[in-house]
């Protein structure tokens, strides 16, 4: 069984750093590119970042020089690690992995940026 779970969220004020780690078990973890979404309350949700099996990264253009993902195939974890944070980074993030046609979802790490 496919079972993602995040971990790293809380409340940070602005301007810091928080770094958040997705955790998976029950697939062959380096084969997989993993994704980390956001969903800010009343807004949809959006991809943050994206790793691929061979390391290649893609960001959304608001995070690209603030979040970098990388990924530890040893302890099947992915971390993001988000910098200069800012209220509307305010969101709950989740970490996703497609395996076939299923799409696997972790429960989420709330990340409140407030002074």
């Amino acid at each position: 069984q496919v079972r993602l779970v995040e971990s790293g969220g809380g409340l940070v004020r602005p301007g810091g750093s928080l770094r958040l780690s997705c955790v998976a078990s029950g697939i062959a973890f380096r084969l997989y590119a993993i994704e980390w979404y956001r969903q800010a309350p009343s807004k949809e949700r959006e991809l943050v970042a994206a790793i691929t099996s061979g390391e290649s990264t893609t960001y959304t253009d608001s995070m690209k020089g603030r979040f970098t993902i990388s990924r530890d195939n040893a302890k099947n974890t992915v971390f993001l690690q988000m910098n200069s944070l800012k209220p509307e980074d305010t969101a709950v993030y989740r970490c996703n992995v497609r395996v076939g046609a299923t799409s696997y979802w972790g429960q989420g790490t709330q990340v409140t940026v407030s002074s």
